[in-house]
């Protein structure tokens, strides 16, 4: 019986590295690696030996026959994969062959006398996180893990809905790097405030840094900085405990609230404000948080995308966990005739073959909502146009097929990408929201590195940051090799940075 890839896989590709027989795909040297929603496994090659469920950090791999109810659509999805694609095993005889595709591709070279660098990684995020670990075990580096809060984690503590232990579980992989001998916790220490970049640079061989992306991007539209119109980053941060986080940062007081978008995550915060609170509370989910939603009126979220289903930006994997979700009905505006002929013009495999099954109809936004059980609506060719409200948001003017319309609501979510900022100190791209760098190397700054999405830009899922980290620390050693960074004797920070 072969095993499957379902929903919280995070792209890792530790799963790819530990395959006897190759029959995990994309592989980090294919094209598509990254690109695709998840990994799939090749049921017509699987020899079930279950290595890649034992390397898996987010528990996202499981025998077929194993799946569960909400699961066993993912027995399909991974076969889907190769139709039409030659098997993918590579054994011979009664030998299966090992492939290292996990390996890093970036030269990790070095020699015996190799200097033991002393090196600082801002940020204890995925990104920040990966670069720890390949530091760690492949050098002798001395590592100062340096963030400004109180607690690591980063994204995975901060951005990752409660209701998905799964993918936050990598963290414990995490965890054991952040009690390795050779690095250094520093919490509650922010650049530019605590420490200047100038200082931590003087007293490293090297400075990475994965602050990730912070902001959110902006809408550009009247209205947009009502009351009642917020940024889903603010909504993450508030479901999740962050300490900057405010406890009214969303309306629950009316029955409908606007999403901007229809990215993943977009998809969690429609999940969170529509889920039943007892289903949430054997989360992570805060406390404070939890206990606003109990007495939230929101009976039904609104889910806005300019463009068509076909187009959609969320994955395959988010949209099928949605769909089959217990708690609340999911259904299709079909104000515009265009949603219909893409859903049933959709090929198997397609996202938007995937609402095919969900009841289509043509909503009266002038109504309150539908009562009876919570719902989801997916409104899609709707661009948002103005947001509504005098003191605060009563609504959001969007476009429609025949002419604009005004959707009554209390909150409007914006959730259309997240954006970096700069760190005090170093160059700032403001068109591209990263630090200008060339392979993870800042421009004009010999021993600082970039990794996650201030290099790259707010893309990629968890383990996209693992080859980012890969290529960072490459050319950091590169660096060293050529001279280009020189080791120097370790300086302490006493009196800069306080322990945690």
């Amino acid at each position: 019986m072969a095993y499957a890839i379902t929903q919280t896989c995070c792209n890792d590709a530790s799963c790819v590295a530990v395959c006897p027989v190759n029959c995990i795909h994309p592989t980090p040297d294919e094209p598509d690696f990254g690109t695709t929603d998840m990994l799939y496994i090749d049921p017509r090659s699987c020899i079930d030996c279950g290595a890649c469920a034992d390397a898996c950090p987010v528990d996202a791999i499981f025998p077929v026959d194993m799946l569960s109810e909400s699961l066993k659509p993912y027995a399909d999805v991974n076969a889907r994969f190769y139709d039409g694609k030659p098997v993918s095993a590579d054994v011979l005889g009664s030998s299966p062959v090992f492939h290292n595709w996990g390996a890093p591709t970036f030269d990790r070279t070095i020699s015996s006398d190799f200097p033991a660098l002393d090196v600082a990684v801002v940020g204890s995020g995925p990104a920040g996180m990966y670069a720890v670990e390949d530091l760690l075990l492949h050098t002798s580096a001395r590592v100062t893990l340096i963030d400004r809060l109180d607690v690591a984690g980063g994204l995975i503590r901060f951005g990752v809905a409660p209701d998905h232990p799964s993918t936050k579980r990598i963290d414990e992989t995490f965890a054991r790097y952040r009690e390795h001998p050779r690095l250094t916790l520093r919490l509650g220490v922010e650049v530019g405030k605590d420490v200047t970049v100038d200082e931590l640079a003087a007293r490293h061989d090297a400075v990475i840094y994965a602050v990730g992306a912070s902001s959110a991007r902006s809408l550009g539209i009247e209205g947009e900085q009502l009351p009642g119109s917020v940024a889903a980053t603010d909504v993450v941060s508030w479901y999740n405990g962050h300490p900057d986080a405010s406890d009214d940062v969303v309306d629950l007081s009316s029955q409908r609230a606007v999403l901007i978008g229809n990215g993943n995550v977009a998809l969690d915060v429609a999940r969170i404000l529509s889920s039943d609170p007892g289903t949430l509370a054997s989360t992570s989910i805060s406390q404070s948080a939890l206990a606003r939603l109990r007495s939230s009126l929101v009976q039904e979220v609104v889910l806005l995308a300019r463009r068509g289903p076909e187009h959609a930006a969320y994955t395959e994997p988010e949209l099928l966990a949605l769909t089959r979700h217990p708690d609340f009905d999911v259904v299709v505006d079909n104000h515009d005739d265009r949603v219909a002929k893409a859903i049933d013009a959709a090929e198997p495999g397609e996202k938007a073959q995937l609402l095919r099954s969900l009841v289509q109809e043509r909503i009266d936004w002038s109504a309150p909502p539908v009562g009876g059980r919570r719902r989801i609506v997916l409104r899609f060719h709707s661009s948002p146009l103005e947001v509504l409200g005098g003191d605060r948001v009563t609504g959001l003017r969007t476009s429609g097929s025949e002419s604009d319309v005004d959707i009554a609501a209390g909150s409007v979510v914006r959730a259309v990408g997240y954006r970096g900022v700069g760190v005090p100190g170093l160059p700032y791209d403001e068109a591209a929201g990263t630090i200008p760098n060339t392979a993870g190397r800042v421009q004009g700054r010999d021993g600082t590195y970039v990794v996650g999405w201030i290099k790259r830009g707010p893309s990629g899922g968890i383990g996209a940051n693992k080859t980012c980290a890969q290529e960072t620390v490459a050319a950091l050693l590169d660096d060293v090799r050529n001279n280009r960074v020189q080791p120097r004797q370790p300086r302490k920070l006493a009196g800069l940075l306080r322990r945690s």
